[in-house]
């Protein structure tokens, strides 16, 4: 007996010290919602800068859902991400404090409890040109936007009117498109070219996500952040493409990074335009600058946070994206060192570089 009450005490107080880490410990993973803000989903429409695996569930080339993509997510899983890890709508649920990643709608395993809280509509290959989905047979916009429909009916069916319209009231919309309408649609195949100068087709793109806007204005969306394009001339595979030496002169195609950032311009000026003929409906349309951040990366002060700028972690990194990146690619041993994970697709710590850079118009978008 003695020796029981001699060690009895010690042990009370490890097993409270312990208690006390672990109570500690729980309570500081619970991240406060920043602003309190009262976010209830995400909805996300667009292409591979923002599909979590929509494209595993349709009959394309254009699927990540294989090593080595997802080789820095949990689990080491491919998830249909077209990058080493989360993507940048990941990172925003996340910091939200909604879930902590966005899956594909798509995704039959979803319960409703997971489509409560927002999905991701977005197919990787997609653009607003109509023809440009058709190139790599994925998701167009209104499919997109058809799809959205039918979440809500199914939401709607499971939970009632009243709650369904709540939670869309209370949502956040992000929209990611544009850059294959013209990297792999207007810059690659001859037939729209024949049709529009570069002006005439930012100008048909930008009429195409006008569209889009609208129709989602008409659906009950109030808080819509836009993102533009980013400098397409510093993608790696674009620079392969039209580099007129593209091993030793890997620098950015800069006759269409400006093609990027005169449409960003027409972008923000079409969005102002919106906001202020919706403010009667209490809308929040904001716009969402990549090109700057990514320009910085590669070619500004950022680019110290990273050894390589203008090649992927995968294969060579100069034109392998897709499937062309695979099981039996040489992959880079810390993505974090690239911006680019293939020849087209950030890494993830390119994407939280981007978040970062986009913290102030997250908020203004979530506060009320």
């Amino acid at each position: 007996m003695e020796s029981c009450h001699k060690f009895s005490f010690p042990l009370l107080t490890l097993l409270s010290l312990y208690m006390l880490f672990f109570v500690a410990h729980a309570e500081g993973s619970l991240t406060p919602r920043p602003f309190n803000n009262k976010i209830t989903a995400a909805f996300v429409f667009g292409d591979s800068t923002v599909d979590p695996g929509n494209n595993n569930y349709v009959k394309t080339l254009f699927r990540g859902n294989f090593p080595p993509y997802g080789k820095d997510f949990r689990d080491h899983v491919p998830t249909g991400r077209f990058t080493n890890g989360k993507l940048s709508t990941d990172l925003i649920v996340s910091y939200i404090g909604i879930k902590e990643y966005l899956p594909p709608y798509l995704d039959p395993n979803l319960s409703i409890e997971e489509l409560m809280t927002g999905v991701s509509f977005a197919s990787a290959g997609s653009g607003f040109d109509p023809l440009t989905p058709q190139i790599s047979s994925v998701i167009s916009l209104p499919k997109q936007l058809e799809y959205f429909k039918e979440y809500k009916n199914r939401l709607q069916s499971a939970i009632g009117n009243r709650r369904t319209e709540a939670i869309i009231k209370e949502s956040v919309f992000l929209i990611s498109c544009g850059t294959n309408d013209f990297v792999v649609n207007y810059f690659t195949l001859p037939i729209r070219r024949k049709s529009y100068t570069v002006s005439a087709y930012q100008q048909f793109v930008l009429q195409s996500f006008k569209q889009v806007l609208q129709d989602l204005g008409d659906e009950g969306a109030r808080r819509i952040a836009v993102t533009g394009l980013p400098p397409m001339g510093c993608l790696p595979a674009v620079i392969t493409l039209y580099s007129k030496n593209d091993i030793l002169g890997r620098g950015c195609i800069e006759k269409l990074s400006q093609v990027g950032k005169e449409y960003n311009q027409m972008l923000q000026n079409e969005l102002n335009s919106m906001q202020g003929r919706l403010a009667h409906l209490d809308a929040k349309i904001t716009y969402v600058d990549i090109f700057t951040p990514l320009v910085d990366i590669i070619q500004g002060l950022g680019k110290h946070d990273f050894d390589e700028v203008s090649h992927g972690c995968c294969g060579s990194g100069y034109l392998e994206a897709g499937f062309l990146c695979n099981p039996g690619s040489f992959v880079c041993n810390d993505a974090s060192k690239y911006v680019f994970f293939d020849s087209i697709h950030p890494t993830e710590k390119t994407y939280i570089n981007l978040f970062m850079a986009s913290r102030p118009v997250i908020d203004s978008l979530i506060q009320d």
